[in-house]
């Protein structure tokens, strides 16, 4: 039909099928004429309705504007709520056993856990009903306040409790979150360690937690003859029967020291290193050694880092309504703490008290060992791998078959 928009179109009389080509000029021009020289009289020719090309292009377009319109009408008035769900990182809950403690009833009830870290954000809907205790050490905000560049604190705490959406690992412990960390002028998220120190021994000393979980770590330095006060802090925690998880550190692949980050390098410390949907090494995960500053060895169960847990794009909760993907060992590092907290909540024998002392740790430690799924049914223990992947039935069901073997101080 191209090059026909100036004519009409008339069917013959005798068969409708057949159209003759008119000049448009003489539609409406002497009708009765034109009917009885195309042979339609006595009845009037009538043109074949036609829509033109042009004209239905201006009105697709103007009814393409309407609707877009309308569209931004009814969303602007709220009547209209289109959410395209953010992903979720179930995979981590299922590759570390959490679902059957969670199908057992346990949720971390009763338990105490310290975060030191950015502080919280609690505008995330995640968090509603979520009662936190809140420490300001940078600061002095006596209610919860994010202080990280990004909000690190506020992604590692939904890991833990979150209430929608993805659930956190241990949704009822009682939560303690220590601002110790804050945005610098790299755009980075940093504290001093004396800082550190200082949020380390309030979760002891005021919040009396039975674990204190560090997203957190700072580079060793081997020449130093003595140790730094967030260690000094992590040892009297621990020798103390609190329990202590930190992250091994991000420094993995061809800039890796061979370190894990302070003061997970403490030997009763849980140390954390990364792992992947594929259940492989994060790379980026940091290697340990097994050589103390003093010369020693590291013995069985302390040996660095003890574990690996899901640290790969890990979905958890951000500032308002919002979702983020972060990877790394801090992620990791609230996995255990959230495994080892349904597990005080299951055997709750193994909490510190007031004469506790680090016997239980150890116990709890060598369980851990124990249960840790291995890369290599030869292996005991790898510098990146640790003791095998976090398996939180498996360390369950380890913990269940062990006496306490705790002793207490006098």
């Amino acid at each position: 039909m191209e090059g026909l928009d100036n004519v009409e179109l008339l069917p013959e009389p005798n068969d409708s099928r057949i159209l003759s080509v008119v000049d448009s000029a003489v539609v409406g021009f002497q009708d009765q004429w034109r009917s009885e020289v195309t042979g339609w009289a006595p009845m009037q020719a009538v043109p074949v309705p036609r829509i033109r090309r042009r004209k239905m292009l201006v009105t697709n377009g103007v009814a393409f504007s309407v609707l877009v319109i309308l569209m931004l009408y009814v969303w602007n008035s709220g009547l209209l709520f289109l959410e395209i769900p953010p992903p979720k990182s179930e995979w981590a809950i299922e590759q570390s056993q959490f679902e059957d403690l969670t199908d057992m009833g346990l949720s971390g009830e009763g338990v105490r856990v310290c975060m030191v870290d950015t502080g919280i954000d609690l505008s995330n809907p995640a968090f509603s009903n979520l009662q936190v205790t809140f420490k300001d050490m940078i600061g002095a905000s006596t209610s919860p306040v994010d202080y990280g560049y990004v909000a690190h604190g506020t992604l590692m705490a939904g890991i833990l409790v979150s209430n929608d959406h993805q659930l956190g690992v241990a949704p009822n412990v009682d939560l303690a979150m220590v601002a110790a960390l804050g945005a610098d002028e790299d755009d980075m998220n940093s504290g001093s360690e004396d800082t550190v120190a200082r949020s380390i021994r309030w979760c002891q000393d005021e919040y009396q937690a039975h674990i204190i979980s560090l997203s957190l770590g700072g580079e060793q330095n081997v020449e130093m003859h003595t140790e730094g006060s967030s260690v000094s802090a992590v040892r009297r925690a621990v020798d103390s029967g609190i329990f202590v998880v930190a992250a091994a550190g991000n420094d993995g692949g061809g800039s890796d020291d061979g370190l894990v980050s302070v003061p997970g390098n403490v030997p009763r410390v849980i140390t954390v290193g990364a792992s992947t949907e594929s259940q492989s090494v994060w790379a980026n995960s940091s290697s340990g050694s097994q050589s103390l500053l003093n010369g020693e060895q590291r013995q069985h169960p302390h040996m660095k880092p003890e574990v690996i847990a899901p640290g790969e794009n890990i979905i958890s909760t951000g500032v308002g309504d919002t979702w983020f993907s972060s990877s790394g060992t801090s992620d990791s590092t609230v996995f255990v703490t959230g495994a080892l907290s349904l597990l005080l909540e299951a055997f709750p024998e193994y909490k510190a008290t007031s004469d506790s002392d680090g016997s239980c740790i150890d116990a709890v430690k060598n369980a851990l060992m124990e249960s840790a799924l291995k890369y290599d049914d030869t292996a005991t223990h790898d510098n990146q791998w640790g003791y095998g992947q976090l398996q939180a039935l498996d360390w369950y069901s380890y913990l269940e078959v062990q006496s306490p073997v705790c002793s207490f101080s006098e």
